[in-house]
C-alpha cells in the first residue's frame, strides 16, 4: 500500500504528466494551424503573382493594338466613334488620337493600383482591424487588388479592340450587353471580397 507522501507523490507524477501531453498536444496542433496558414498564404500569393503575370501582357497588348492601329496595314479613317449611347450606337465623332486615351488611363490606373497595394496596413477596411484579423484582411485585400488589376487591363483591352474592329468593319457600333456586364464583373468582384472581409472579421472575434 502507498502511504499518504508516496501517494501524493505518485498523483503529481500522474498530474505532471497529463499537463504534458496537453502541451505537447497544444503545441502540435499550433504547428498544424501556423503550417496550414503558410500553405494558404503560399497559395494566395503565387495566386496573386499568376494575375500580375496575365495584366502586364494584356497592358502590353493594349499598347500594341493603338500602335497597330495607328502604323499597321490597314490605317484608320480621319473620323471615328469617340462616344457610345446605352444601345451601343455611335453619337460622338472625332479624331482617331482619342483612342490614345484609354491606353494613357490604363497604364495610370495600373501604376496607381500597384503602388497603392504595397501598403495595406493604411487600406480603409469595411469591418473592424485586429491583431487577430489584420494578416487575413491584408491578405484579401491584396487580392481584391490583383483582380480589380485584371479586369480593368482586360476591360480597356477588349474595348479598344472592339473600338478598332468596328470602325473598321464599317459598323461602328458597341454591344450593348458591353456595359452591363462590365459592371457585374468589377463589382461582383468587390463585394465577393468585402464579405469575406466581413466572415474574416467575425472569425477573428469568436
Amino acid at each position: 500500500m502507498l502511504l499518504g507522501g508516496e501517494f501524493d507523490r505518485a498523483r503529481g507524477v500522474k498530474l505532471a504528466l497529463v499537463i504534458s501531453r496537453r502541451w505537447e498536444y497544444s503545441i502540435e496542433f499550433r504547428s498544424r494551424v501556423y503550417c496550414i496558414d503558410r500553405n494558404r498564404n503560399a497559395r494566395k500569393e503565387t495566386m496573386r503573382r499568376i494575375l500580375e503575370y496575365v495584366s502586364l501582357p494584356g497592358l502590353a497588348l493594349l499598347f500594341y493594338l493603338t500602335w497597330r492601329a495607328f502604323h499597321g496595314p490597314n490605317p484608320l479613317p480621319d473620323r471615328i466613334p469617340t462616344h457610345f449611347d446605352l444601345s451601343g450606337n455611335p453619337d460622338g465623332w472625332g479624331s482617331p488620337s482619342v483612342l490614345l486615351v484609354l491606353p494613357v488611363i490604363a497604364l495610370v490606373l495600373y501604376l496607381v493600383i500597384t503602388l497603392v497595394a504595397r501598403f495595406p496596413s493604411v487600406f480603409n477596411y469595411p469591418v473592424r482591424v485586429t491583431e487577430e484579423n489584420r494578416a487575413r484582411l491584408e491578405e484579401l485585400a491584396l487580392t481584391m487588388i490583383a483582380w480589380l488589376k485584371v479586369e480593368l487591363v482586360c476591360l480597356f483591352t477588349g474595348l479598344q479592340w472592339v473600338i478598332i474592329a468596328a470602325v473598321r468593319n464599317g459598323r461602328g457600333r458597341l454591344s450593348p450587353s458591353l456595359g452591363p456586364v462590365v459592371l457585374v464583373v468589377i463589382f461582383g468582384t468587390v463585394g465577393w471580397y468585402i464579405v469575406a472581409m466581413f466572415r474574416a472579421a467575425r472569425r477573428g472575434s469568436s
